[in-house]
């Protein structure tokens, strides 16, 4: 159909007014346009099928792709136009009118862009080759048709400002940009933009020759230009830099050439000249939007950005314009203008204007499925944002229509569930939930009658029933609602935990059922609410259920797995299953079928057929020109052909991973239909159940016993298939979005029956697959749905054939809906499901049952122990010889032990079963005592006895050690870099004032250096011995005469230099004076204020971060020091009430004893004892012991209801013991205070005598008496404690007064603090950057004193070559002598340059060096000739000593010519490297001059830095407290208004300063007398200076005189006295005797060893020489006898022979005696040997 289109498109001609042009370079004229029908892409049929080409007709469109990245296009106030599929809609928002614009090729729509005078609107599409196609509008007629700019599809166009141009820009593989003239159908420029996904291309609105695109992780700015080739599109990437690359989708370019563009983190960047100029976000480093920007707009004179989190916000052109980077992080802080946010749940992705009645509104497009309306004019008179039209966000998930009328229910990912009526084109009703929708169906009738029942499930597992009725129809509400249709909420379960993706009611109407992700079917029972039945477990995911239509004689459920697997159960019957326990259905019949791939073995037969079918046609081919040379005559050789050899079969393929299930039907019963994707695409696979008994599905191995293949669906499978009743077809949904039918026989579906079909695109090619397939209850509409969020409605019938005027009816309310209660929904995304749910019920039955087993027990325990006290009982009421003892009652103490046992068993399982849990009990409450008990201290009130007056102590908490560390170390990091330059200086100063110090030179170490070698030689004759001694202690004697004079000389020098020394110089100041003046300026009190302009800081006033907080740090101290003492000092007072109040008690204890024996009218009123209020003792609020601890443990059980009978417990009975006692010493009050009742009641009644009555009256005086004295203490107890805390508490006052200061104090240390914190990192930097040249510093002078080193080394080797080449040349002088005729020539020799010839290695062979001598024999000196051949006087060469000339002369001089070249060599080497190190040292020493330049500047900008920070602190406000007599500065008497020109002043310093005017004066006189006297003074001394000066050069001239008399010259006596004496040489002559003595001695030793070696040689010589005499003679006599052997052997053999056993005795001694004489000449030799050895 594409190349059909291409044919009609190139064959048009422009005959007429709708006929192109034929030739290319003729303009198109602007009359021209195509027809719409030669350009859309309408439906397509195969040549054989029947379908019209009519059969569907678009109805509407529901759905909206929103995330798509621009899909809106508004062309005027009211009608929008966006892409759904593959055709564009426009759409009139006031009337819901939709007009459809098809693609052209049907490969679907890439972008859409109006024209900007929206007279025009483009389509660029998608496909092979796409066009974009220009469209007029309102007309809609195609105008203009592009081709050839991209190869796959568009991503994005743009019209110019003016719209001549457009630009477009084309997806993988070419990512083509293309500059088109658009009226005359030419491409004026292209180039590819990026080799990855480019998003977006505009125009500048400004400068319609400047473009930019963008895309995944670039942008790149366009430029058409007019070059010598003709005009072309350059392009400059834009580079990141520092910044973080990100992905670009909105940009503007700026009035100037600057580009705007967003990001992913939602920041804005300031491109210029291709580079990023500054990063743009909010204050506080906040990002301009949460999320991505999607785009920027700048619309008269105002940038506006939208973003992903549904802000526009508006920004200041002028501040974005110029703004640049503050610091190294390349951000600008600035804050939008206005901005505007739609909601939470808004992500907006683009904008577009459009006027209405001349007023700007925009149109936003939300990729949450919705259209804005949107008033941007940010005044009082701004709209609020409407909302035009809402839509399902992403893919559809599921469609269900009812089964009565013209209602739809659509479901998705967004959470919504929405009613559509689409017989008239309209949604009636949008609810949502909490989770997205997986799944939905309409219930049948047989299950609703009313038609208004709804099933929906959702990816959290839970399905809702949910009811769709007209509310105007509820009982009491006719009339009244607004709404056509409401949904209510009728039941709501959770069967799965996992998404629901099928939901099916069985025909019937008796079973629903419901299929999930989690491997699960669950069935429920269908009455007037749903009945859980039960579930079953499937091999896999479920992707649907079908049950099996009525005609088939059971109803089965075809469940169909996403892992190839079919199962087929029958429908669950509720009364057949127990679900007391489980909802698991364990028993129900079930058959599975696991696919096998066939469509290997299906292609390998097909493959065999064809080439078996190639064989057949060869060999007709062969028979039948054998056939014809026959009939011409021809005789023809029947040959067998050697057949060529086939190619190998391919092998059986079987994927390993399954193929997924798509979709599939009944088709009988036990039989089914599948579609599946993956490699077994392509077909229609017919299967069967099978009855074998193979258990496990995981092994079986099912395969299809009929395939039909389906043409082109081998990369575009069939997803979905649904039936038309009314018409026999059958439609498939396509994986490309597209549409079939294909006409059914009466037999069905069957083999050969589906070859023919009708398709037509609908949704979108890429991810538009169709998801779903539906008719409407009367087969006269189909709905289809897909990924891509789009959802269509089409006519089955024409539009004769369609009846008029359809009404749709609302479902009625459900009766008694009105009156019954909202459905409690589930929220919760991890609630329980209906198994989860029952299998915790019947956990919790069970352990019911286990607690009242568990009780009733406890309950006969009880009752046993019951008797065994009321055993114990009566035994106790028995006399005591009847009764029985304890152990008596156990009737086995094994049991008991055991018992025992047991228990410590079980308390130590329980204790480590506890233990960890005990230990995080107590770690967690040792965290919570650490955290709040004991970080703080406990605040106590002490109350007044007699008044209302209280003190309370101070809240503290425990001093925190956040500051100890810094107390510890104190020195800071700036105070480490002073020291270092300060000892950097000291040194600096030391070396250049310091003059060096020798010492002296200690003769005597020198002298005596060698004196215990020397006592340690042997001894030798006293005569050498004594001379010896004698010249040592001459050279001693001399010694110590040189040693004192140069002492007394070193010791005028010390004198000397001190007194030099001690002369002031010119710039010298008194010491004393200069601790003075340091003194005074410390203490002098110069009190210049801080903002002062001549204020100066000193290194103590210089305030960090550290400082300040050791000052914040000590001041907290103080302070709760203050409060620690105070608190003390109350809690002293609160011990003191404890203590009056016992002294108290005892006191009322007395007095109540006297008047129990007073008379009742004498009684007076007893004082109150004080009490101790319990904030008085707070500390016992947390105190426990175990009896507390048990009473809240009997609290606890008394509100839990669990009261155990524990009567015969003895730890029972202890408890209650425990608990109940009452305190023994009130119980013996009691009974005394009885007993005194008692005998004072008994007293009144005796008669008493005289005597007694008179003992009484005294002792009643004394008693009132001490009584009243009693009273009076205790009052006076009470008066006392009362004044105490008064006292205490009027001191209190004071200190709260001070503590108020103090805080006012630490208050503005904080703000002092924060202020520091934020400059201390430009602090640090600054000081980072003086202790790195500070560092540097160091090591470039540690180099300069090396260089130094190295130079004077350099020097004194110089110096050291310079007096050898001098010593060289005297001895050339006195080697020559006086009046050498040959002096010239020698010495022309001498100074004549040649090569320098160095010595040779010493371990070079003999034979080398003697080839070497050869070869300079042979070869003469022929540069040493050709210089000598140009003299005329004498022609010598300097290899040849002159006839005359001394041979050892000449020698030497040409040795010392070696030497002077070698020396002059090594010179030059010392004087090139010491250059070399005066270079290196110069440079160092100006690269030390720029770091001490660095230095100073850096620690000037620090000293600057200092005073700005300063000034920062300055500007803090500082709370003072003031009476008003401290007020000094009054006007007029009265009060200042304005204390700004104030100062705060302390009266001990104000004192100190008036104190010091007078002491000033007083000083300033004394010191202009004593000025005055120092100036006379001053006088005096320069006048004995002048004298002085005059005598020192008269004796100076005197002894000058007395020298030229006596010596003829000036001489240096110090020179002469060090000279006069040379000791190192007496020294030498000294060891020089010493060496010669030692040699005689030894030399004379070894002529002695010599001599008696020489006659030891001589002896032996002598016994050689007899020695080899008789060794001649032994030789002499072997040769004789041989002579005689070989004789008597060869004459005389036959002789012999008779006597052979006395010759061979004979020959047997003459051999040993051979031998031995052979001992004796080896032995001889050796001996020989040795003497020779010896000799030497």
């Amino acid at each position: 159909m594409e190349h059909n289109l291409d044919e009609q498109d190139n064959s048009q001609v422009s005959s007429g007014s709708h006929k192109r042009p034929e030739e290319a370079k003729k303009r198109i004229p602007e009359t021209f346009f195509y027809s719409y029908e030669d350009v859309f892409s309408g439906p397509y049929a195969t040549d054989d099928t029947e379908i019209p080409t009519d059969l569907l007709t678009l109805k509407q469109s529901f759905g909206y792709d929103c995330t798509r990245p621009v899909n809106l296009m508004i062309m005027d106030r009211h009608t929008v136009g966006y892409i759904a599929g593959n055709q564009v809609v426009l759409q009139n928002l006031r009337t819901k009118y939709q007009k459809y614009v098809r693609s052209s090729r049907g490969g679907g729509i890439g972008f859409i862009t109006a024209h900007p005078n929206k007279e025009y609107f483009a389509v660029g599409e998608k496909g092979k080759k796409p066009n974009i196609v220009i469209y007029t509008y309102p007309s809609v007629r195609p105008y203009r048709i592009l081709k050839g700019g991209t190869e796959v599809a568009y991503v994005f166009g743009d019209f110019n400002r003016t719209g001549t141009l457009l630009a477009s820009v084309g997806s993988s593989p070419d990512y083509m940009l293309t500059i088109w003239d658009w009226k005359q159908e030419e491409t004026l420029l292209r180039s590819k933009a990026f080799a990855q996904d480019v998003y977006k291309v505009m125009f500048s609105a400004e400068n319609e020759e400047h473009l930019t695109s963008a895309g995944s992780g670039h942008i790149r700015f366009w430029k058409m230009a007019l070059t010598l080739t003709g005009l072309k599109l350059q392009g400059a990437l834009g580079r990141f830099g520092k910044t973080a690359v990100s992905d670009i989708i909105g940009f503007v370019e700026l009035p100037d050439g600057k580009v705007v563009s967003g990001t992913e983190w939602g920041n804005l960047l300031l491109w210029e000249g291709g580079l990023i100029k500054v990063e743009l976000c909010q204050v506080g480093h906040k990002p301009c939007h949460e999320g991505p920007i999607n785009q920027l707009v700048f619309d008269e004179g105002d940038l506006y950005s939208v973003g992903k989190d549904g802000y526009i916000r508006m920004w200041n052109f002028e501040v974005v314009d110029t703004a640049d980077a503050m610091d190294s992080t390349g951000l600008m802080e600035m804050e939008p203008m206005n901005e505007l946010w739609l909601g939470k749940n808004v992500s907006l992705n683009f904008m577009t204007k459009i006027l209405d009645h001349g007023q700007p509104f925009w149109y936003a497009q939300d990729t949450n499925g919705a259209i804005w309306k949107l008033d941007l004019t940010f005044s009082n008179m701004t709209q609020d944002p409407e909302c035009v039209c809402t839509f399902h966000s992403g893919g559809i998930e599921a469609i269900s229509v009812s089964p009565f009328t013209r209602l739809m229910a659509t479901t998705a990912l967004d959470r919504s569930v929405c009613i559509y009526d689409f017989g008239s084109n309209s949604q009636l009703r949008v609810i949502k939930f909490k989770q997205g929708g997986t799944a939905l169906t309409w219930a049948p009738a047989v299950v609703n009658p009313e038609g208004g029942q709804i099933a929906v499930g959702f990816e959290d597992g839970v399905v809702r029933i949910i009811e769709v009725y007209d509310p105007k129809l509820l009982p009491g509400h006719e009339g009244e609602a607004d709404e056509i249709a409401e949904i209510n909420l009728k039941q709501v379960f959770k069967p799965h935990g996992a998404a629901v993706t099928a939901l099916a009611y069985e025909p019937k109407g008796d079973v629903f059922a419901t299929g999930s992700k989690d491997k699960t079917v669950f069935f429920f029972a269908i009455e007037d609410e749903y009945k859980p039945i039960g579930f079953i477990c499937v091999p896999g995911p479920v992707q649907a259920l079908h049950w099996s239509p009525p005609s088939h004689d059971k109803s089965m459920l075809l469940i169909l797995c996403e892992n190839g697997f079919a199962v087929q159960v029958p429908a669950p019957l509720p009364e057949e299953h127990d679900s007391a326990t489980t909802y698991h259905i364990k028993n129900l019949p079930t058959q599975y079928f696991h696919f096998y791939s066939i469509k290997s073995k299906i292609k390998l037969e097909e493959e065999i057929a064809r080439r078996e079918k190639e064989k057949q046609k060869k060999e007709k081919t062969r028979l039948e020109w054998i056939k014809q040379q026959k009939e011409m005559g021809l005789e023809v050789e029947e040959t067998e052909e050697e057949e060529p050899k086939e190619e190998p079969l391919p092998d059986i393929y079987i994927p390993e991973e399954p193929s997924p299930i798509l979709c599939g039907f009944y088709s009988a019963p036990g039989k089914f239909w599948l579609s599946l994707g993956g490699y077994d695409s392509g077909f229609l696979y017919h299967c069967e159940f099978s009855h074998d008994g193979e258990e496990d599905p995981e092994k079986r191995n099912d395969e299809p016993f009929e395939v039909i293949p389906m043409e082109d669906t081998e990369n575009n499978p069939i997803h979905q298939i649904s039936f038309c009743t009314s018409n026999p077809l059958m439609f498939c949904g396509m994986q490309d979005g597209s549409l079939r039918a294909y006409p059914l026989s009466a037999e069905g579906v069957s083999v050969g029956a589906l070859k023919d079909y009708w398709y037509l695109n609908v949704h979108d090619n890429d991810n538009g697959q169709i998801r779903g397939i539906c008719l409407s209850h009367d087969n006269g509409c189909l709905i289809t749905y897909g990924g891509d969020g789009n959802i269509f409605t089409f006519d089955l019938l024409s539009e004769e054939e369609l009846p008029k005027d359809l009404e749709v009816i609302i479902p009625p309310p459900r009766s008694g809906l009105e009156k019954e209660k909202g459905t409690e929904d589930i929220r919760d995304p991890d609630a329980y499901t209906i198994e989860e749910y029952k299998q915790k019920k019947e956990h919790e039955r069970k352990m019911k049952e286990a607690e009242e087993k568990k009780n009733k027990k406890r309950e006969e325990l009880s009752a046993l122990r019951q008797d065994f006290v009321s055993l114990l009982q009566k035994n106790q009421k028995l006399p005591k010889h009847m009764q029985l003892h304890r152990e008596e009652f156990e009737m086995d103490h094994n049991v008991f032990e055991e018992l025992d046992r047991q228990r410590l068993q079980r308390i130590q399982l329980v204790q480590k079963e506890l233990a960890w849990e005990n230990e995080r009990q107590l770690i967690g409450l040792q965290k919570l005592q650490t955290q709040f008990r004991d970080s703080l201290e406990f605040t106590l009130t002490v109350h007044a006895i007699q008044s209302n007056h209280q003190i309370s102590t101070y809240s503290l908490l425990k001093v925190s050690e956040k500051y100890t560390q810094d107390k510890k170390h104190e020195d800071s990091k700036w105070g480490v870099l002073k020291e270092k330059r300060t000892a950097l200086k000291e040194t600096e100063q030391a070396e250049e004032e310091i003059p060096r110090k020798t010492g002296p030179v200690r003769r005597e170490s020198v002298v005596f250096e060698d004196e215990d070698e020397m006592l340690e030689t042997p001894e030798v004759r006293k005569s050498t011995t004594h001379y010896i001694e004698s010249k040592r202690e001459k050279i001693r004697r001399l010694a110590e005469k040189y040693d004192a004079r140069k002492a007394k000389i070193m010791k005028r020098r010390a004198e000397w230099h001190e007194l030099y020394k001690s002369k002031p110089r010119d710039n010298h100041k008194n010491a004393k004076d200069a601790e003075e003046i340091k003194e005074a300026r410390e203490n002098i009190g110069c009190y210049r204020l801080k903002t002062a302009t001549n204020y100066t800081l000193t290194e103590d006033d210089h305030i960090s971060t550290k400082k300040k907080m050791m000052q914040l740090a000590v001041l907290e101290d103080l302070i709760h020091e203050m409060k620690v003492n105070m608190n003390k000092e109350i809690v002293s007072l609160r011990d003191l009430k404890v203590s009056t109040i016992d002294e108290i008690m005892s006191l009322v204890k007395e007095v109540k004893s006297i008047q129990a024996s007073l008379d009742v009218s004498e009684h007076l009123p007893i004082p109150l004892i004080p009490q101790l209020h319990p904030d008085e003792v707070p500390e016992k609020i947390v105190e426990y012991n175990s009896d507390v601890l048990l009473k809240f443990k009997e609290e606890q059980e008394a509100k839990a209801k669990l009261k155990e009978p524990l009567e015969g417990c003895p730890s029972s009975r202890a408890f209650r013991h425990a608990f109940l006692q009452t305190p023994p010493a009130e119980e013996g009050h009691a009974s005394t205070v009885v007993s005194e009742e008692k005998n004072a009641f008994g007293m009144k009644k005796a008669e008493p005598t005289e005597m007694e009555l008179e003992i009484l009256k005294r002792e009643k005086i004394k008693k009132l008496y001490l009584r009243e004295t009693l009273i009076k203490k205790i009052n006076t107890l009470v008066i006392n404690f009362d004044a105490e805390l008064l006292l205490l508490r009027h001191k209190k006052l004071k200190v709260d007064v001070q503590m108020k200061s103090a805080a006012l104090r630490c208050l503005t240390c904080c703000e002092e603090l924060l202020i520091l914190k934020k400059l201390e990192i430009h602090e640090d930097r600054l000081e980072e950057q003086i202790c790195a040249l500070i560092n540097e510093q160091e090591d470039i002078q540690s180099k300069l004193k090396s260089y130094l080193a190295q130079i004077e080394d350099r020097k004194c080797e110089i110096v050291k070559l310079q007096e050898r080449e001098k010593a060289l040349y005297a001895s050339f002088e006195a080697s020559l002598g006086e009046d050498n005729e040959f002096a010239d020539f020698l010495t022309n020799i001498l100074k004549k340059e040649v090569e320098y010839v160095e010595k040779k290695e010493v371990g070079r062979e003999a034979d080398e060096k003697n080839e070497n001598e050869e070869e300079d024999d042979e070869k003469p000196d022929l540069k040493t000739d050709e210089e000598n051949c140009g003299s005329e006087d004498v022609v010598l060469g300097d290899s040849v000593c002159p006839e005359g000339c001394s041979e050892d002369l000449f020698l030497n001089t040409i040795q010392l010519r070696q030497q002077r070249i070698g020396i002059e060599k090594a010179l030059a080497e010392e004087k090139k490297i010491a250059a070399d190190l005066r270079k290196e040292y110069d440079a160092l020493a100006i690269k030390a001059k720029e770091i001490e330049t660095s230095l100073d500047t850096t620690n000037r900008e620090l000293e600057a830095f200092q005073w700005e920070k300063l000034h920062r602190l300055n500007e803090l406000d500082v709370v003072v407290p003031l009476r008003l007599h401290q007020v000094q500065c009054l006007v007029d008497g009265e009060m200042p208004r304005d204390f700004s020109q104030t100062l705060v002043f302390t009266n001990q310093s104000l004192q100190y300063l008036r104190k010091r005017i007078v002491d000033q004066r007083n000083e300033k006189r004394m010191q202009r007398e004593t000025h005055k006297k120092a100036k006379e003074q001053y006088k005096e001394l320069l006048q004995d200076k002048k004298e002085m000066e005059k005598e020192i050069k008269r004796l100076e001239e005197r002894c000058n005189d007395l020298m030229m008399e006596k010596f003829g010259r000036l001489v240096d006596f110090e020179a002469v006295q060090v000279h006069s004496v040379n000791i190192p040489m007496e020294q030498m002559k000294v060891r020089i005797m010493e060496k010669e003595y030692e040699h005689f001695v030894e030399l004379k030793e070894w002529e002695e060893r010599i001599v008696v070696l020489q006659h030891r040689l001589t002896e032996l010589t002598r016994e050689n020489t007899s020695k080899l005499h008789q060794l001649n003679r032994f030789c002499h006599e072997k040769h004789q006898l041989e002579t005689e052997l070989e004789l008597l052997m060869s004459g005389q053999g036959a002789e012999l022979e008779g006597s052979r056993s006395a010759d061979i005795k004979e020959t047997a001694r003459l051999e040993s005696r051979l031998v031995n004489i052979t001992c004796e000449v080896a032995f001889l030799r050796e001996q020989i040997n040795h003497s020779r050895v010896c000799g030497r």
